[in-house]
Parts: C-alpha cells; sequence; structure tokens
C-alpha cells in the first residue's frame, strides 16, 4: 500500500473547475432520472456564486446548507465556496431548537434550505443571525413529468410546504441560479483558509463546530484516493446515500468522486430501502460508501433478492463499528462487494484508517492508515504502550483539523504538541496488532466497568449480532450499587422473529465471559440513529436510566 503522500495545494472549487474542463459532458449528478453533466454543474455553481455575492455575502461569511442529497446541495456547497464564503452542513434532521443553535453558533447569515425545512426557520427567524435564505425544492431537480407531479403528489399527501416570498429576504434558489450569469467574482482563497464549519458533539456531545480548511478535505479526498488503487478515472459510479451534509458523506461520497469524475446517483433518504436498493440496480453504481446499519438494512430487507446488486465492486463502511456477520452477509448478497471497514472521524476530515481494499483485510480492524497519516496508540501518561496493549487513539496528518470554531479551551484539549507533530487526541481506545492494523475496543465515554472489569459495548455486539434473530443491537452501561455499572443490552429483532430475554443472555454466555454478559435485555422496534445512521448509545442509556430512576452515570 502506498505510503509516501504529499497532498496539492488545490482549493475545491478548482478540484471541481479541473474536473469540469477534463470531462465536461460527463454525467456529475444523477437524480431519480434526471442528469446534471461536469460542464452544468459547474456553470450553475458559479452563478450561485454570483448571486450570494450580490447579495452581500463576503468573504469569510458563513454560509448554513440545510438539505439532503439532491443536485441543488452539490451546487449550494461549490457555489458558496466559489463566492469565497464558508459552508456549515446543517442537518436536516433538526428541530427548530437545534437549528437555532447551530445558526447562532457559526454565526451564519444566510441559509440556503429545502421548501419542506422552512417552517423550522420561521419558528427562530427573529432569535438568529440570518439575513437572507434561499428555498430550494425537490421538484426543481426532477424530471419532467416527475417535477409536476411531485407538487400535486405532496399536496394531496398534506406534506406540502408554502414559502411566502413576499420577504425580500427569501429568495427561491432556482431563480436566484438561474438568473445570473456563470461570472463570479473573483475572490482570492488559499487552500490553508477555512472550507467548512463541520459540527460534532465529539466527546463531551456539546456541538462544537470543527474547521476544517480546503487543504484538509482535498488531502482526505487525495489520501482515499491513493488507498482506493484500482478507482477508475472518469468511470466510477458513486452510490451517494450516505448525507452529504455528514462529513463522511461529503469527502468519500462527494468530494472524491468529483475528484475522480466519478457520477453520484443522489439518494435523497437513504432509509428508503427500496430506494437504495434501485438506485442500485438502475445506475449499476461500483462504488457504495456506507455505514453499517445502512449495510445490515439492506442484509436483512425482505425485497433484497429481487435486486441485482452485483455491480458493486467496493464499499467502505464507516462511523460505526461494522460487525463481522454484517460483512459477511452484504459479501454473500452482492456476489463478493468488496466491503470494508475504515475508520474517521469530523475533526480529521473524517478518514484516517481504512482496511486495504485491495490486499489482506482484518475483520475487526479498522485496518491500517490512510498515507500521509501518522498513528499512536497512548498510554493514561502520555506515552506509546506496546504492541496489543489498549491506549487512545492519536492520529495526525494534512487532514486534521485546524481546530473547533471560536472554543480555544475545547481545540487545546483535543490538539495536543509532542513527538514534533500536532496530534489529534480522538477520545477512542485502540490497539495495534504486529502488522500494524489497529482495531476500535471502543470509546472512552462508551466504556462499562462493572465490579472492575473494563467491558467494551462491541465486543458485547458482535455476540449480540450473531443471534439468528437479531437485527440491531446496542450495549449500554447502568448504574449498578453493588458492581458500579452492569451491561444492558437493546435490541430489535428481525421481521417476524421471536426471542425472549433469557434466551438473548444466555446466547451472549456462551461467546462471552460472565462479567461481560448483559444482565438485563430490552427490546424495541427499532433502534435510535443519528442522520448520519449510527445508534444513539447514549440516547439509550440515557433512557434506559430514567426508566430504572437510577442517575446518569
Amino acid at each position: 500500500m502506498p505510503r509516501d503522500f504529499r497532498p496539492s495545494d488545490l482549493t475545491l472549487p478548482e478540484l471541481l473547475e479541473r474536473t469540469a474542463a477534463r470531462v465536461p459532458g460527463r454525467t456529475a449528478l444523477s437524480f431519480l432520472g434526471a442528469q446534471t453533466s461536469y460542464a452544468a454543474l459547474w456553470r450553475d455553481a458559479r452563478r450561485l456564486a454570483l448571486a450570494l455575492q450580490k447579495m452581500g455575502v463576503k468573504k469569510g461569511d458563513r454560509v448554513a446548507i440545510m438539505l439532503p442529497n439532491c443536485p441543488q446541495f452539490v451546487t449550494a456547497f461549490y457555489g458558496t465556496l466559489i463566492a469565497g464564503a464558508v459552508a456549515v452542513n446543517t442537518s436536516p434532521l433538526y428541530v427548530a431548537h437545534e437549528l437555532e443553535q447551530q445558526l447562532v453558533d457559526s454565526g451564519s447569515e444566510t441559509l440556503i434550505l429545502l421548501d419542506s425545512f422552512y417552517p423550522r426557520y420561521e419558528e427562530i427567524r427573529q432569535r438568529v443571525p440570518v439575513k437572507r435564505v434561499l428555498v430550494a425544492g425537490i421538484q426543481e431537480a426532477l424530471p419532467f413529468p416527475k417535477s409536476v407531479l411531485y407538487p400535486l403528489k405532496a399536496r394531496r399527501e398534506g406534506t406540502w410546504t408554502e414559502v411566502d416570498y413576499g420577504d425580500a429576504a427569501v429568495l427561491p434558489f432556482a431563480a436566484a441560479v438561474a438568473s445570473q450569469p456563470p461570472e463570479p467574482r473573483p475572490v482570492t482563497v488559499s487552500s490553508d483558509e477555512p472550507a467548512l464549519l463541520q459540527y460534532t458533539g465529539g466527546t463531551t456531545g456539546v456541538p462544537k463546530g470543527a474547521v476544517l480548511t480546503h487543504a484538509n478535505l482535498i488531502a482526505n479526498c487525495e489520501q482515499s484516493r491513493a488507498w482506493m488503487s484500482d478507482l477508475r478515472p472518469d468511470q466510477e459510479i458513486t452510490l451517494a446515500a450516505i448525507p452529504f451534509f455528514h462529513v463522511y458523506g461529503m469527502t468519500v461520497g462527494m468530494n472524491l468522486s468529483v475528484l475522480t469524475g466519478a457520477t453520484m446517483v443522489l439518494v435523497p433518504n437513504a432509509r428508503d430501502i427500496r430506494m437504495v436498493l434501485g438506485q442500485i440496480q438502475t445506475s449499476r453504481a461500483t462504488l457504495f460508501p456506507g455505514v453499517p446499519t445502512l449495510y445490515n438494512a439492506i442484509n436483512n430487507h425482505p425485497d433484497t433478492p429481487n435486486y441485482d446488486l452485483s455491480s458493486v465492486r467496493a464499499c467502505i463502511s464507516g462511523s460505526a463499528p461494522l460487525l463481522h456477520e454484517t460483512a459477511r452477509r452484504f459479501r454473500e448478497i452482492t456476489n463478493g462487494a468488496n466491503l470494508v471497514e475504515g475508520y474517521g472521524l469530523t475533526e480529521a476530515s473524517p478518514v484516517t484508517h481504512v482496511n486495504p481494499v485491495q490486499g489482506e483485510q482484518e475483520d475487526g480492524s479498522i485496518g491500517l492508515p490512510l498515507p500521509g497519516v501518522d498513528a499512536l496508540v497512548v498510554g493514561e501518561d502520555g506515552q506509546p504502550v506496546g504492541t496489543g496493549e489498549v491506549g487512545e487513539l492519536w492520529v495526525a496528518g494534512p487532514m486534521v483539523m485546524q481546530g473547533y470554531w471560536q472554543k480555544p479551551a475545547e481545540t487545546a484539549t483535543t490538539l495536543k504538541e509532542a513527538f514534533g507533530r500536532t496530534w489529534l487526541l480522538t477520545g477512542d481506545m485502540a490497539t495495534m496488532d504486529e502488522r500494524g492494523y489497529f482495531r476500535i475496543v471502543d470509546r472512552k465515554k462508551d466504556l462499562i466497568i462493572a465490579g472492575g472489569h473494563n467491558i467494551y459495548p462491541r465486543e458485547v455486539e458482535e455476540a449480540l449480532m450473531s443471534h439468528p434473530a437479531v437485527l440491531e443491537a446496542a450495549a449500554v452501561g447502568l448504574p449498578d450499587a453493588y458492581r458500579g455499572e452492569t451491561v444492558h443490552a437493546v435490541v430489535a429483532l428481525k421481521p417476524g422473529a421471536q426471542a425472549t430475554e433469557a434466551e438473548i443472555i444466555a446466547h451472549c454466555r456462551q461467546l462471552l465471559s460472565s462479567y461481560k454478559a448483559p444482565r438485563s435485555v430490552e427490546f424495541r422496534d427499532e433502534l435510535p440513529k443519528s442522520a448520519a445512521m449510527k445508534i444513539l448509545r447514549r440516547e439509550l442509556a440515557k433512557d434506559a436510566r430514567e426508566r430504572r430512576g437510577g442517575a446518569a452515570g
């Protein structure tokens, strides 16, 4: 695998400009039957940049983007950067209060959002710094006749949102783009200047904006391309189901596609598994970055056998641990798609480790550091631990953030100068074996300590997931007067499957030491997930503790 790495000094607009010049007619975006070429994407991004500039957006201003995976997202992101502004990725799942917090913290004076999200903005508009709003509609990106039928369907179902454009500060996105020539005012931006504020809870759960530069994001794309050595320039088709507002989807789904001239097949709702399956079959997608819950949902969907998924060649799973059974089943139903586990975090743009896509993989490991990434496993004394020993994972490289937006104290506890480098302290507990493969044992904050024993949820979850009736599982710690904490399992069963608490516990006791096995099991129809489809352990733990009347640990 390549180890030497020298990142380029490109900015993200330059990345898109180069690809549009190289393959102008190649399809950049495929959205439910509508096709957008790279030349058209570059044109529309520049038109939007000029529209933003005319509305008063200046270099360094923050522009919040609250859109699903649709053509307008890609236009909005690159148009914002061409205008010299900084994008602020904003989850479409945010309720009004969360949206208010992010807009205030980022100081965003411009908001680009989908029409159906507009009512949430209206709730808080008097309390946020937003001066101008661009409103996009899904129907504007659809081909005829879907573009006409979509509003009729939405009105019939009661999901249509009317936006009052009488306010001069509220403008239709499509009209703003179409009314401008593709000639934005030149803005000089260097690669070491901020491109993105990506909000993350980090290890504390308090939202913080990771400041990611053009150089950070470009470097991580180039690192990923170097690792995936068999990528075919201007030929790949990426199934873009992971949301672009999540940094993993943005880097591996969107920016890597632009770098390599791939076609992005945009899936606005990854929870619609039939849509995901249909888009794979119709587009003949070759690359499918995803998360374990998405692969697991495909594995267990009753319609999966009816679809041809054989075009998929490579998948990198991120955002959460990839359990062995999930990987095995997915490879089976796709006739050998190369599904490998990777690892990253928002503050690293995000990818730092991946199993070899070509070469020897180790199930259960996050693989090897990407080219240009240095990684250490560090003990409580701040010194590297021995091979096979558990410590905190530290990473360094050109993809590591500048810091947290306007939070110097939090930055100082996360970025550390040591051994001649600036290290990002991940908060994840890991080991490294004699061949250099890393394994994440679990998050520091998720560690369960029962009777003096350290129990890592991932190990318990592997045992739970190996039960034939279990669809999804999470292990959390609950307060226990005698042991300090005890292991509590939360599971969702496969459709039509049955299992009792006693059966689940007995199954785990066959695979785990007695102190690691769950002492209680809670059954749910579905486990709560983040916008990036990561199972929310902390929410499950909080719910279970409240029901028991115990204090949060």
